[in-house]
């Protein structure tokens, strides 16, 4: 079930200040005076849990730079010098020396996709960091060996073509050598999926292929289906097609969500920000979720936002959603948080680059202002998807109608934001609003700048100009589909400027430092769900969700940077995940489910 216990609106402002000197200097006595202060409100039972001898990079202005942290309960207690926190062990307080490794505060990925993706997630196969076709090939004729019928072996996003040596997906004689009687779907990006002979077969595709709007089945020149599914640009097709596949049972569906949550915390990641999904029904497709939390089985906090699923039906969605739920309902741990991502389907203008712009219908106006209307009259905080500066026009024009200029008085998002201008930046900021960006040019650069040209694609999206007009920014990933879920990859993206396939499309102007990325996943993160003055910073008071990285993210070779991980994650102070010289804290797992998973087959790691 999901909680419908009502969890108090949180506030607070994002910054963006680099690190000085005199900040570094001035930190242990900043320090000292949260220890002292802490010492003082734990009593003489002192805190919980020590860690000591880290880089601590704070994210805290007053004390960006420091060695040890306390916790008590939830949350960070204290931060300073070895000594400061040291003098908080008492009788019965764990203490963990972190050996000089870098720690952040947890990463938060403000849109994502978490609640759909734990229900698939042991059943699918991964090509994230496969480097050639070859070895892509290798990969799915090692699980199709595995796979019993009538089981697909199912790649569902989460790559890109431009990652392999080859610059190309596998033929369809490549894909059905290795697959055989096995059906396989083979999904890249939203813009096409493939799907080998046998999947044609079980599909009835072969002989009698779907016929979608916007969308095409390939056929050759003998008018045969190929297996090719292409969005132009809807990815209806794609959508409906992926959810004719047989879907896990309950009980695995409870086991894959598990153990996604694990993989995120190996990653460093604390919390979502959970942007609904098509397919993603509410309330029926987060009884997993619901369970998991009421079991205090959850390992990453969740703030979700709830989707509309009926083209011409939307406000009836959302008056069917309000009656079983309101923002703020739930806790710490899983909360709603508003509407969105998609809020009418007339102002859906997808991203698939190797497509042209779409025009969104005339009706989209009244549809949207519709529901911004009941929005408003219930301070219902949402999320847009808006891809083009074209689509960004109509939709701001839209909320000042309906809410004026000072905006609707509740945080909302505008989602990607790719092309937006300098106009429509200054406009989101009078709003009130933020911008939620992700790593989809990592895997889409190549194909934008074809069809846009460079100038165009320097600034897609234009992160340094937005953050200098004000607006608060959250990083993410749109995982799993239309991008990997791999949160170092989009740090990377915006510190390097490179795409998966290793070209540089930004200029140094719109790079940013690698702390300035690092706060756009942490604090510009909570900023979005009104979280900042709980969650984002290594201070006294936030809730004591902290990552102890493998590799020094701050100094590393750049190239390096996507191969970090946590070796020690924390969630309210609890320990999520560990490795390394921290493996013996690691928690159990239950076992993988189902037997042919990629994951216990050993073409996926955790």
């Amino acid at each position: 079930m999901i909680p419908l216990v009502r969890f108090g609106a949180l506030s607070g402002c994002v910054t963006s200040q680099r690190i000085t000197r005199r900040q570094v200097l001035a930190g242990a006595a900043v320090g000292l005076s949260g220890a002292a202060v802490a010492e003082a409100s734990a009593g003489n039972s002192g805190a919980d849990l020590v860690l000591f001898g880290g880089k601590v990079t704070t994210l805290d202005e007053r004390a960006p730079l420091t060695q040890a942290i306390a916790t008590k309960g939830d949350r960070i207690v204290a931060v300073g010098s070895n000594s400061d926190i040291r003098a908080l062990i008492a009788r019965g307080t764990k203490t963990i020396d972190l050996r000089g490794r870098r720690v952040i505060p947890g990463l938060n990925d403000s849109h994502t996709h978490l609640i759909r993706q734990g229900l698939s997630y042991t059943n699918e196969l991964s090509l994230a960091g496969v480097q050639s076709v070859s070895e892509a090939l290798a990969l799915i004729k090692s699980q199709v060996d595995a796979t019993p019928p009538p089981q697909w072996v199912r790649v569902v996003g989460g790559f890109t073509q431009y990652q392999f040596a080859e610059r190309r997906l596998p033929t369809f004689s490549e894909l059905n050598r290795v697959s055989g009687d096995t059906p396989v779907f083979l999904l890249h990006l939203y813009d096409r999926a493939m799907i080998n002979a046998a999947g044609m077969r079980v599909l009835g595709y072969d002989h009698n292929p779907p016929s979608l709007p916007d969308s095409e089945v390939e056929r050759d020149a003998a008018g045969r289906p190929t297996g090719m599914l292409i969005a132009k640009p809807n990815a209806t097709i794609l959508y409906s097609t992926l959810a004719r596949l047989p879907r896990l049972d309950p009980l695995s569906q409870v086991v894959s969500t598990r153990l996604y949550m694990r993989h995120l915390n190996r990653r460093g990641v604390t919390s979502v920000i959970d942007a609904g999904g098509g397919g993603q029904a509410f309330p029926d497709d987060y009884g997993v979720i619901g369970d998991l939390h009421a079991r205090g089985e959850l390992t990453v906090r969740i703030g979700y936002h709830a989707f509309t699923q009926r083209a011409g039906d939307e406000l009836a969605d959302f008056h069917r959603i309000a009656s079983l739920v309101s923002p703020g309902d739930g806790d710490s741990m899983l909360r709603m948080v508003g509407a969105g991502e998609m809020l009418v389907f007339s102002a859906a203008d997808f991203e698939d680059f190797a497509q042209p712009r779409p025009d969104l219908p005339t009706r989209m106006e009244g549809d949207l202002t519709r529901v911004l209307q009941f929005f408003g009259e219930r301070r219902w905080p949402f999320r847009l998807h808006g891809t083009y500066n074209e689509s960004i026009t109509r939709f701001l024009d839209v909320i000042e109608r309906v809410y004026g200029p000072h905006g609707p008085g509740v945080r909302f998002i505008l989602d990607h934001a790719e092309t937006i201008s300098a106009r429509n930046i200054d406009r989101v900021a009078a709003l009130g609003g933020g911008i939620a960006v992700q790593h989809r040019m990592s895997f889409q650069g190549e194909e934008f700048l074809q069809r846009y040209g460079f100038q165009a694609v320097r600034d897609s999206p234009p992160v340094r100009r937005i953050t200098a007009a004000g607006v608060p920014v959250g990083l993410g990933t749109d995982a799993t589909r239309v991008a990997s879920d791999d949160v170092w990859n989009a740090l990377y993206w915006l510190v390097s400027g490179r795409t998966m396939g290793g070209r540089v499309i930004y200029p140094p102007g719109n790079r940013l430092s690698r702390v300035d990325a690092l706060r756009h996943m942490t604090v510009g993160s909570a900023w979005l769900s009104s979280e900042d003055n709980v969650k984002g910073r290594i201070r006294a008071g936030q809730l004591a969700d902290i990552a102890v990285l493998s590799q020094d993210y701050l100094t590393v070779q750049e190239r390096l940077i996507p191969a970090t991980t946590s070796v020690l994650t924390l969630l309210g102070g609890r320990i999520v995940h560990a490795e390394a010289e921290h493996a013996a804290h690691n928690p159990p797992l239950p076992p993988v489910m189902p037997s042919y998973s990629p994951l216990a087959v050993g073409t996926n790691r955790l």
